[in-house]
């Protein structure tokens, strides 16, 4: 299978990360495939099951789709697959009246609402007494109130900022066909062992069946256990456990009812010891909960998901899993790089996983030179991915440290956690001292891997501001936007989408008919 006179990789693991890998791949080199001057092969151990932590996306997976020439009649009806128009937070703030709120995905028409947003979050930080509720002013939030796809009709002139929900498990082997059908050749088989040349460069995988099979470039979608970059080239991890206590994660499936309508957002609800997913699919909704083990057994997170489910007995099995949250040093290091889960992870929360199984994809292929690499180009890409992990960390930390729950020791710490970045740190002293955040953001110290949107979406829905002065309730300047206007914006281009479960009905009409 491995022709020693092309160049050849080998993809180590499958599941979502590793086909995503060979499929991102197989369509940047199709022509040195086709040629036989480049071989992909995926090797994948049929013992080794797939964590499907989430089963949620950014909007960025919708360009992988078209990357690789995927169409959504095509996968999504195989992956019980549902859009996502964002994620309503629930619980995860005390402050009167801001019990929860939507983080939108930024869309190009949100541009004849968000500025009111914006502005109205400055005028409430010093004082004014003027509505900055984020669901107000964005139309996912209302789409995903009102369980619509974000897709509109013919005569809508506005693309919709979206992502998916789908099953981890089925996407993965939807992926495999398309892969192999563009070259690249699949190996069921387990390493049991791996050999280094003098160089300290991966030489050489020693299969279950004593096969050995060498390469030029080795990928590592082995997950938590990282048996390439960690195990074998001992590059070493950085945990983020002073900043995101999370390690631990329980999820029980549940049933639709019968007469169900169909939520198209992610809903994240604080618990006790961490927070909760409800994940909705065609055929199922995905619960899970996220917590620290420092603080919660898993019996008493599995008893606090049950209750949430309203669950009286055991007859839906649950299933735990253990988290490592975290980075490498190096994301590429000799003639190894790791992609997914072997790379880092930095929780569920905000479904960064295949957002940072993309990225790191992309920006390798652009780094990666097949016929020679420099140690400086590594680094640079090493900088960049570090960077990027530290950067959305900051974010994910930002909802934990933000909140002024103090039910339990666990968001007490949190609250009050004295490890946070040096950016998190100026984010949060622009806001309160209330400068302008957007141009904070674009300083060069201060690079965020979230839209400005993002940052103001999560703070004003915490409701971190001063009390109202009512002596300012009447300036004109505060009160520049006509939100009755707004509303009417936002209802009336609502009119032109579909209900949820309709849509994606009409998907699978259209997939079955093509059939």
């Amino acid at each position: 299978m491995i022709n020693k006179n092309c160049h050849n990789i080998i993809i180590l693991g499958g599941g979502t990360a590793g086909w995503m890998t060979a499929n991102l791949m197989a369509v940047q080199w199709r022509d040195k495939i086709a040629n036989n001057q480049l071989s992909i092969t995926l090797i994948e151990s049929p013992d080794i099951g797939v964590i499907g932590v989430g089963e949620g996306s950014t909007p960025q997976l919708k360009t992988f789709f078209d990357k690789i020439g995927v169409q959504e009649k095509d996968w999504m009806p195989e992956c019980n697959a549902t859009y996502k128009n964002g994620i309503l937070f629930k619980n995860w703030s005390h402050r009167d009246g801001f019990d929860r709120y939507f983080h939108p995905f930024v869309s190009i028409i949100d541009a004849h609402t968000a500025p009111a947003f914006v502005h109205n979050t400055k005028f409430k930080r010093q004082g004014y007494a003027v509505d900055s509720t984020v669901d107000r002013f964005f139309l996912s939030a209302t789409l995903a109130k009102q369980q619509k796809a974000p897709i509109g009709n013919k005569n809508f002139p506005f693309d919709i900022g979206y992502g998916y929900h789908f099953d981890a498990v089925l996407l993965g082997k939807f992926l495999s066909k398309v892969a192999i059908a563009k070259g690249v050749n699949h190996l069921s088989a387990t390493v049991s062992d791996v050999s280094l040349d003098k160089a300290g460069n991966i030489e050489q995988l020693i299969l279950n069946n004593d096969q050995k099979i060498t390469a030029d470039l080795f990928v590592d979608c082995t997950g938590f256990a990282s048996v390439l970059l960690q195990k074998t080239l001992q590059v070493p991890f950085i945990s983020f456990k002073e900043n995101l206590f999370n390690d631990s994660a329980v999820t029980i499936a549940t049933p639709h009812a019968k007469d169900e309508k169909l939520n198209s957002q992610t809903i994240s609800t604080a618990m006790k010891y961490g927070w909760a997913w409800d994940i909705p699919l065609t055929n199922r909704t995905g619960n899970g909960y996220v917590y620290s083990a420092d603080f919660c057994t898993p019996e008493q997170a599995e008893s606090e998901l049950r209750e949430k489910l309203g669950l009286s007995d055991n007859s839906i099995k649950a299933n735990h899993l253990k988290m490592k949250v975290g980075r490498v040093e190096k994301h590429w290091h000799k003639n190894c790089v790791a992609i997914g889960l072997s790379q880092g992870f930095i929780e569920p929360l905000e479904a960064t996983a295949l957002h940072f199984v993309q990225e790191t994809i992309e920006g390798f292929i652009d780094a990666y030179n097949l016929e020679c690499t420099t140690q400086a180009t590594h680094e640079q890409f090493n900088k960049k991915m570090n960077a990027r992990f530290d950067g959305i960390r900051d974010y994910i930390v930002a909802h934990y440290r933000l909140s002024d729950r103090n039910d339990t020791e666990y968001w007490r710490l949190n609250s009050e956690n004295p490890h946070i970045s040096n950016n998190l740190k100026k984010i949060v002293q622009c806001w309160l001292s209330g400068e302008d955040l957007n141009k904070a953001l674009m300083q060069p110290d201060m690079v965020s891997f979230y839209p400005p949107v993002s940052w103001h979406a999560i703070l004003a829905g915490y409701g971190v501001f001063p009390v109202a002065n009512d002596k300012l309730a009447s300036s004109a300047q505060a009160h520049k936007y006509d939100l009755t206007h707004i509303d009417q914006f936002i209802r009336r281009s609502a009119l032109n989408f579909t209900d949820h479960k309709s849509f994606l009905a009409t998907i699978s009409k259209s997939k079955n008919t093509n059939n």
